[in-house]
């Protein structure tokens, strides 16, 4: 961003005796503001008393990218003399570059109030603070289109036979092919939109998305739409934020499920490199075609964000589940578990790779069925890896990535028509706009 410099002619305080007179030093239409810089600088132990040297040299090191300079420069003229307003107006630059927002744009307003300026200085200020209001309203849009190859299209499980319970005797029946894995190509596409509106102390944030999966299995496409709220406390010592959010599948043109959530998150204080934190979720479960599924489920988590140098991330998660049956004729009843969750991001010289590795395990409280294993307890884990390469393009003169996915899922049980596996490749382009 251009950087601003507007020199005005104030009625400022006497100087110290010892400081020359500094018109020499004003800038003219070309300056050099290096060089500027090191005139005033070989001034500075004469000049220790003068608001006008401070708002001039502070000047001079902002446009020459020196901002901690130019900051302790510019608040150094208006201690000396608050009503300084050519260093108010170089300190709202600074700040907003330092990346103080709300800071530089009390600033800028509050010299747009008590201050006269020429009108040329006076627009200039005036668009300053439209175009520094319009970041506290982002508004962004991303569009994905990815082709690919899914070994497990339907989700069907492993087992080509399921053992029944009939009458105190196992018999093996053999399901019906539509139970089973369908693999082949399919088509990937995803619109998100995002909106976020900043305060000094806190920030809301929108998201809504809708994705869709072609196949030539008709049977397995998927329809997925889901929108969520955020309200953010970001602080130095501390943080927290609080999530709502709904989301709703179809499978097949069928409506399948539908849940509500909120969440809350807290992030206490520590000087350490990795930050840890602490969650609460609860999702509202319901399944359209079977009510009987509906639950309630919890999760308490506790985590840590860590940077290891600055190309790397690294995230841990651990948590306890707990899903309540809504009915008491769900099959096994009450669920309980835990979740490891495990995230790896690191910037390559062209691109950033993301890794997430997640595993799960769930118990039932109750047997599932008597026709399953003569009524046992349904025991369940599941493991999933995910891998995504991202790499700018040059295309269309656009906002593109390049999107590489990787994805594979190992489900397993002691109930066989519970175990399934799962994997797809896919690429293609991501746009942002």
């Amino acid at each position: 961003m251009q950087r601003l410099f507007i020199l005005l002619v104030f009625s400022l305080p006497v100087a110290a005796k010892a400081c020359p007179d500094l018109s020499t030093f004003y800038p003219g239409n070309d300056p050099d503001w290096s060089s500027l810089d090191e005139q005033l600088t070989a001034l500075f132990s004469e000049c220790l008393e003068s608001t006008e040297y401070f708002a001039l040299l502070g000047a001079a090191q902002l446009n020459s990218g020196k901002l901690a300079d130019a900051l302790e420069s510019l608040e150094r003229a208006l201690l000396i003399e608050p009503n300084n307003a050519a260093a108010s107006v170089d300190y709202a630059q600074a700040l907003f570059i330092e990346g103080e927002l709300f800071t530089a744009l009390e600033i800028n307003q509050q010299l747009l109030d008590l201050q006269e300026f020429p009108a040329n200085v006076e627009q200039l200020l005036l668009n300053r603070q439209q175009t520094w209001q319009a970041l506290t309203r982002q508004t962004g849009f991303q569009a994905d289109l990815l082709a690919g190859y899914d070994s497990n299209l339907n989700g069907a499980p492993d087992a080509s036979q399921v053992n029944l319970t009939l009458s105190g005797e196992s018999i093996q029946l053999a399901l019906n092919p539509e139970f089973q894995p369908i693999s082949g190509p399919y088509l990937n596409m995803r619109l998100l939109g995002r909106h976020r509106r900043l305060a000094p102390a806190h920030q809301h944030n929108w998201s809504a998305a809708v994705r869709g999966r072609l196949s030539e299995d008709s049977n397995s496409d998927i329809l997925q739409l889901e929108t969520r709220y955020a309200f953010d406390r970001p602080g130095r010592l501390r943080s927290w934020q609080l999530g709502a959010g709904m989301n709703h599948l179809a499978f097949g043109g069928n409506a399948i499920f539908s849940g509500t959530d909120v969440s809350a998150r807290f992030q206490p204080f520590s000087a350490r490199r990795c930050k840890p934190y602490y969650g609460l979720a609860l999702q509202h479960q319901f399944y359209h075609q079977q009510s009987r599924l509906n639950g309630l489920e919890s999760k308490l988590s506790t985590g840590l964000n860590c940077n290891a140098g600055d190309s790397q991330q690294i995230g841990m998660e651990i948590g306890l589940l707990n899903n309540a049956a809504l009915r008491s004729d769900r099959l096994g009843g009450d669920r309980y578990g835990w979740q490891l969750n495990l995230n790896w991001r690191v910037l390559l010289p062209r691109g950033v790779l993301q890794a997430q590795v997640n595993h799960m395990e769930f118990d039932d409280r109750q047997g599932y069925s008597l026709l399953l294993d003569t009524g046992a307890k349904r025991k369940l884990d599941r493991s999933f890896l995910v891998l995504q390469y991202r790499q700018p393009l040059q295309l269309w003169g656009r906002n593109t990535d390049l999107l590489v996915n990787l994805y594979h899922q190992r489900q397993h049980s002691n109930i066989e028509l519970f175990s399934s596996n799962d994997t797809t490749t896919e690429i293609g382009l991501s746009w942002a706009f």
